[in-house]
């Protein structure tokens, strides 16, 4: 009886080691899974952090997100041009305003998608996330269909209007045909990538904007050169990689572990968030478009120089691109950042973030404005071998980069006021600068000297209005708090 008990005591002792082993072993895990799951919170979190790291960190694969995009439409018209010929390029380029258009419309949109989804994440509202994101989901759905329908009507009414050649007319038309299915694609993606990016992550919506840009070079290649489809392989191709690229987009919120996840089956439109990213997303929106239009005024002036003088333009605003995308990337980097830290009530932050952004960002623009001024023949001759074009273009250079340091400044700026919910001030004054008195600037030059330098001294122009009034508007209309923080 001794001897049973002694073994029972034994076994309650040897399985309460194994209990309290295992709870030991249990809690082990579940503080590693914790430390993991802060790890990969706080480098999206950019409310926490070295300011200068974060800001870099989360541009860099914006800018990558850009270069990606221009390789969509190099490669289509890199398979059409070598292919299908000059009417395909030709009816492709035909297309391209309207396409800008719609895309540059939402585009915007994501901005106030990005503003409103950074500024819960900040707050560490997770419901009103999980609301925000069901809406936009939805709002996404119902406005690419519309957009479509819209398209689909007015394609030919616009070709017409811009008065597209007979001979290329028909094949512009079956190439926007198939183009604008694309655009519930696209909407979704631009909306929902802007909540990832809105979260601290730039580099997903990166790679899976990479991964439809492969795939639209091998479906490129098998519907121009395998099917021999045409032009009409060309939409085909981007349809399908923009469709694969937004499912992508949809299945990595739905496997979010987090509370505010996307759930397609348990989905509810809430009007409330949709009218705060109208708020910031419309004015953007409709900015991109007035834009679009504007430079149609500007191409017709250029259009008078001659040939030679539209050829260096081209090649001017290729290599510009160079400017201009990382500018664009700390942008839309400021937004998301100025946006959680505004939730968070950050204030001090977000000074310090300014304060890099602008000087900083102006700083290493016009460095990177001066080593391509000093290597432009180098430059210029990857876009051009003729010796006229090329000397025409470096002119538009010398003439504009010195002082493109001003569109890092207007863009941080416009991105401040964007992610305060103050999105109508810098849609007015950049219409006005860049519409209005660049246009008027425009017509003035070009009657007194009628060359590329006439179309290239009415930028500077427009740089300096929109980069003043933006500096009073922000002083002026902007919470008291915010005033201080540059």
């Amino acid at each position: 009886m001794t001897e049973d008990k002694r073994e029972h005591t034994q076994k309650i002792k040897k399985d309460k080691r194994k209990h309290t082993e295992k709870i030991k072993e249990d809690k082990r895990e579940h503080t590693e899974k914790i430390k993991e799951e802060v790890r990969k919170d706080s480098s999206r979190d950019l409310t926490r952090g070295p300011i200068a790291v974060k800001i870099i960190l989360f541009a860099l694969p914006l800018l990558g997100s850009s270069l990606i995009q221009l390789m969509y439409s190099s490669v289509d018209l890199i398979f059409v041009g070598q292919f299908l010929g000059t009417e395909a390029s030709a009816s492709i380029g035909a297309s391209d305003l309207l396409i800008t258009c719609m895309v540059g419309f939402f585009t915007g949109m994501a901005v106030g998608t990005n503003v409103i989804a950074a500024r819960y994440f900040g707050q560490r509202n997770e419901e009103k996330l999980k609301k925000l994101i069901q809406t936009i989901f939805l709002a996404g759905i119902a406005g690419g269909i519309a957009l479509v329908a819209f398209a689909e009507f007015f394609a030919p009414i616009f070709l017409s209007w811009m008065g597209t050649p007979e001979e290329i007319y028909g094949l512009a038309i079956r190439y926007l045909r198939i183009y604008i299915l694309s655009m519930v694609s696209v909407v979704l993606y631009n909306l929902l990538s802007g909540v990832i990016r809105a979260m601290g992550d730039s580099r997903t919506p990166m790679l899976l904007q990479l991964a439809g840009g492969i795939l639209n070079i091998f479906a490129d290649y098998v519907c121009i050169v395998y099917l021999k489809l045409g032009v009409e392989g060309t939409a085909i191709a981007t349809v399908v990689s923009q469709t694969f690229a937004a499912l992508c987009v949809i299945a990595y919120l739905c496997r979010m572990k987090n509370s505010y996840h996307l759930n397609v089956f348990g989905l509810e439109f809430h009007p409330a968030e949709l009218k705060s990213v109208l708020k910031v997303g419309v004015p953007s929106g409709i900015q991109s478009i007035i834009i679009t239009f504007s430079n149609i005024i500007i191409q017709s002036q250029i259009n008078t120089l001659g040939v030679k003088e539209i050829a260096s333009f081209t090649v001017y605003f290729k290599a510009e691109n160079m400017l201009w995308l990382p500018l664009l990337a700390l942008g839309q980097a400021s937004v998301s950042f100025v946006s959680q830290n505004y939730g968070a009530g950050q204030w001090e932050r977000i000074s310090k973030g300014n304060r890099i952004s602008i000087f900083g960002g102006a700083a290493f623009t016009f460095a990177e404005a001066m080593l391509l001024l000093l290597i432009a023949p180098l430059v210029v001759g990857l876009f051009t071998r003729d010796p006229k074009v090329a000397a025409l273009t470096m002119q538009e250079m010398r003439t504009t980069y010195p002082l493109y340091f001003m569109c890092t400044v207007i863009e941080i700026l416009s991105s401040n006021m964007r992610s305060f919910g103050k999105a109508v001030y810098p849609m007015a004054i950049v219409i006005f600068s860049y519409c209005g008195v660049r246009v008027l600037a425009l017509f003035q030059f070009m009657r007194i000297f009628h060359s590329v330098r006439g179309v290239a001294l009415s930028y500077p122009v427009s740089w300096t209005c929109a980069l003043l009034l933006l500096g009073i508007a922000y002083y002026k209309i902007m919470p008291e708090k915010a005033r201080k923080l540059i």
